[in-house]
């Protein structure tokens, strides 16, 4: 959570400076206000974070969503029974496992107990709630409707862990299969190509140039095996560090949607979550430009939240939704086909959901398929590899039978 500098004047004139935690700047403000203190200036302080509090928030793990589909059914069923909000949360806050909802949920009840809203005490937590979380909370709490969004919320992120146990499950054998060829690489350059090394070297023979190659490698492993390792964790920091900026993150998340093989997957399931989030706030009642820029956020791409944010401030400016999506290059025809035609009746939502269900099924056909795809290219890395072993050790061996028969 950001830290704010603010000045200000307390209630009995006199000046007050000082640092405060909020979400935003006007929480910042709002806080103050509730302490006796009037603003006159805040502004970002962001030098005012140590060292450890830096380290905790690092290695602090997200909630995951399974936990956040449990919390939505239980507070669902509690209000639909009609129990009151601050009761429920204080039981769901004694029941919760999770250490990291636990923390902020206690805070969520505290805030409720001084007067504020379920949405605005949620806005508390980022890491916790997204902003999506936040906007269907806030939409519930003014249509009197809160069961219905925490339902839409559980029924949302229930289908975000399905998707993900999809692509785990059809990434393990691929993941699987280049580990092993990993560990048999390194096994082979520290264990097995020395010993050949050694004994073609006592019969002085001349080498091929495969064998040569095995050898040379097999050396620049076992000498320089602490340069390579700390190449490979300079080279991790610099991904890190180039990642961590905004053209550097737009462009790796460019490059995830142009990958061979995986890249239409990942487009078809990025769309697929670009429409389901889209629906789910328009049926909800949020506004469409709030609703188009909490899609965009929740997609987890800077080069598509960038062209959504785009089409957002065209929209604003008076164009049709249909044109700004033809103008963005990033949605298929059948998005755009779609999105024509709820503009036309009024159904965007609910075309928008057929969509997602739609890239739903293509993406699970996808990965169900993306093994066979992928085999021949590690039967392909397998093969070269027993090629090159088999031609550098044995071709000086045929050569010493040689020597020796003449």
């Amino acid at each position: 959570m950001p830290t704010y500098q603010y000045d200000g004047r307390n209630s009995d004139g006199s000046k007050a400076t000082g640092q405060i935690e909020a979400a935003t700047e006007d929480l910042a403000a709002e806080a103050l206000m509730n302490k006796g203190v009037i603003p006159t200036n805040i502004s970002v302080g962001g030098k005012s974070f140590s060292l450890d509090f830096e380290l905790k928030t690092l290695f602090v793990p997200t909630v995951p969503l399974e936990v956040l589909v449990i919390f939505c059914r239980q507070l669902y069923s509690l209000t639909k029974a009609g129990v009151p909000l601050l009761r429920s949360m204080k039981g769901l806050t004694q029941n919760c496992a999770n250490k990291q909802l636990k923390e902020a949920l206690e805070e969520v009840a505290a805030e409720l107990t001084n007067g504020r809203n379920l949405s605005g005490s949620m806005q508390l937590h980022p890491k916790v709630f997204s902003p999506l979380f936040v906007s269907m909370i806030s939409v519930g709490e003014n249509t009197g409707r809160l069961d219905q969004a925490l339902l839409q919320l559980a029924g949302y992120y229930e289908q975000e862990v399905e998707t993900r146990k999809r692509i785990k499950t059809a990434m393990r054998y691929p993941t699987f299969v280049i580990g092993f060829i990993l560990v048999a690489l390194f096994i082979l350059n520290i264990k097995v190509i020395p010993q050949f090394a050694t004994m073609f070297s006592r019969f002085g023979v001349d080498l091929p140039l495969p064998t040569r190659i095995l050898i040379g490698m097999s050396d620049f492993f076992v000498n320089y095996w602490a340069f390579m390792i700390g190449v490979m964790v300079g080279l991790l920091f610099a991904f890190k560090a180039w990642v961590n900026t905004a053209s550097g993150r737009e462009r790796w998340d460019l490059f995830r949607l142009r990958m061979p093989i995986v890249g239409g997957i990942v487009n078809r399931a990025q769309l697929s979550r670009f429409s389901r989030t889209f629906a789910l706030m328009l049926k909800a009642g949020v506004p469409l430009n709030q609703s188009l820029a909490l899609s965009a956020e929740a997609l987890d791409n800077k080069f598509l939240e960038r062209r959504l944010l785009e089409m957002k401030a065209a929209i604003e400016a008076g164009t049709a939704i249909s044109s700004t999506a033809i103008n963005a290059n990033i949605f298929t025809p059948l998005v755009i086909q779609m999105i024509s035609v709820g503009e036309e009746t009024g159904r965007i939502d609910e075309l928008l959901l057929e969509v997602a269900d739609f890239y739903d099924r293509e993406v699970d056909y996808d990965l169900k398929t993306l093994t066979a795809r992928i085999e021949p290219i590690l039967l392909v890395i397998v093969a070269g590899m027993v090629l090159i072993l088999a031609l550098g050790i044995f071709l000086p061996m045929w050569g010493m039978l040689d020597a020796m028969k003449g």
